[in-house]
């Protein structure tokens, strides 16, 4: 079994927050921003916290 690390866990959360930006009743380019931003932290909290 795995342990969860907090990186993983705001890894996880990011990429949650990043798909319900596109839900969100917001305009396209807010939208896409919102995702890009999420997406992005998403992926710097699996490089610097060594989630696989």
């Amino acid at each position: 079994m795995h342990a969860l690390t907090p990186s993983k866990i705001r890894a996880f959360a990011h990429r949650r927050m990043a798909l319900s930006a596109l839900r969100a009743d917001s305009s396209l380019s807010v939208r896409l921003k919102r995702y890009n931003a999420h997406m992005e932290q998403a992926r710097s909290l699996e490089t610097v916290g060594g989630v696989q």
